[in-house]
């Protein structure tokens, strides 16, 4: 229910306005002068202002101007029994959604109350979302090579050092880039980004130095290109490794020089740009290969950061995971689930080939799929979603395993419970009698078949049945 506050030092108006209102299920404050006005301004969460402009102690004018400085997206409607368009235009200029004259018109005053109720949820709701998508995550982890990473944007950030930033998909390389920007003097300007990638050779000039119009046959209008919307900020060129080599003699020149030419165009623009790349190849055998230039290497790569994988930094896994399940959960707005020891054992035991990427995506799906905490059987069903599935009786899944990663993950599966084993060879043979039963029973106790999926003899197969004493249950 909307709140809304009257400020009239006549008590007919306010009445009568109050009656309205409230008829129409507002919930509504009123008083009669401007100071007190304020105060509620301040104390209460106020959604919508009609204010008189013609009052004792506090003319209506300086309320809407202090009001604003209060609350800046507050809606005010300013009313007045002297209404002319200079008033108007005044409160306009200050600041205020409309003007209504009295006595006002019941069917006009509700419609505008609506429209400016409206417009503050507009305003609050972009508010937003621009703070959710221009939010740069922290760097997360402790690991030596993240220490390095973040030692070095705080020293490289502050100039305009070009950086070129190498690591595999996934492994948090824009999150780099962005940090470059936020912590350097451009940060009040714009970071451009471009994924070289996804932008076919043919178009890659023309979204990197823009076109003239009719300089080919689809440039019905003037475009301008990623380096002049950068000006005086950061491009960030990611997946710089697939530029094109005519995009990339024209990229050196830019660097060079500080200045592009739009496809088509004649006219040299100056531009004011920093520029971070990134890759996921290796650019000097790129370079041996002759797809990459060595001279634009060299320019790029006056710093290097290499962002390690997450295969490599295992030991920050729980942080991130953590930091994953409490922004999700955010999101989602459900209770906040937590992972157990022997959960985060088996997702450290995991080959996260798709890195920080791979991880967020994980961890949502064991939010979604899991109960009230994240368990270690939760990892191992649900980590490879792609797998063969076992239903149980009651309709969840029971049993996820991927046939290249069995034994990884039945190793996962008794994380918790190594006290039981007494040596090594104990452990695996559990884990190969799991695995052994888990294929005979996918197989329906097709021994052949089975011997012939794990790659192994069936003489050899019968010998680990009768070793582990399986038996074909009902």
């Amino acid at each position: 229910m909307a709140k809304i506050l009257i400020i009239d030092d006549e008590r007919a108006i306010r009445n009568t306005l109050r009656e309205i209102l409230e008829y129409e299920d507002y919930k509504v404050l009123d008083v009669d002068n401007g100071m007190d006005g304020l105060g509620i301004i301040k104390k209460e969460d106020v959604d919508l202002v009609l204010c008189d402009i013609k009052m004792s102690k506090m003319d209506g004018m300086e309320v809407l101007t202090e009001g604003l400085i209060i609350k800046p997206d507050l809606p005010f409607i300013m009313i007045s029994g002297h209404g002319t368009i200079e008033t108007a235009v005044e409160a306009s200029k200050k600041g205020a959604y409309d003007f209504i004259s009295k006595p006002p018109d019941l069917n006009r005053l509700l419609i505008t109350v609506r429209n400016a109720l409206e417009r503050g949820n507009l305003v609050t709701e972009t508010k937003v979302l621009k703070r959710r998508v221009s939010r740069t995550r922290e760097i997360l982890g402790e690991s030596e090579g993240i220490k390095r990473i973040k030692e070095t944007i705080e020293r490289v950030a502050p100039t305009d050092a070009r950086v070129l930033i190498t690591g595999a998909n996934g492994s948090g390389k824009e999150l780099v880039a962005r940090w470059l920007h936020e912590k350097s003097s451009r940060a009040n300007a714009q970071l451009i980004e471009v994924n070289c990638a996804a932008i076919p050779s043919e178009l890659i000039e023309s979204e990197l130095f823009g076109h003239e119009k009719g300089s080919f046959t689809s440039a019905v209008k003037q475009r301008i290109g990623k380096f002049e919307q950068a000006h005086n900020g950061t491009l960030f060129l990611d997946e710089i490794g697939d530029m094109s080599l005519s995009a990339q003699a024209k990229v050196l020149r830019a660097l060079q020089e500080n200045k592009i030419t739009r496809v088509g165009g004649e006219k040299e623009i100056e531009v004011n740009v920093r520029v971070v790349a990134a890759t996921n190849k290796d650019l000097l055998k790129e370079i041996d290969n002759g797809n990459f230039r060595m001279d634009l290497f060299h320019r790029l790569s006056v710093i290097l950061i290499h962002v390690p994988t997450l295969n490599e930094r295992k030991d920050d896994i729980p942080i991130i995971a953590n930091y994953f399940c409490e922004e999700i959960c955010t999101e989602y707005g459900i209770p906040l689930k937590k992972f157990t020891d022997s959960a985060m054992y088996a997702m450290k035991g995991l080959p996260w080939t798709g890195n920080i990427r791979e991880l967020r995506n994980m961890v949502e799906r064991l939010i979604i799929l899991s109960e009230k905490s994240i368990t270690d059987k939760d990892v191992v069903a649900f980590a490879n979603p792609g797998g063969p599935v076992t239903w149980s009786s009651s309709g969840s899944a029971a049993h996820v395993i991927h046939e290249e990663q069995s034994i990884q993950a039945t190793t996962s599966l008794f994380a918790a419970n190594y006290d039981n084993f007494v040596s090594f060879q104990d452990f695996k043979d559990h884990a190969e009698r799991d695995y052994i039963k888990y294929k005979l029973e996918k197989n329906g106790w097709n021994v052949s078949k089975t011997a012939d999926e794990i790659d192994i003899q069936r003489s050899h197969l019968y010998s680990k049945i009768e070793k582990y004493g399986l038996k074909r249950e009902g």
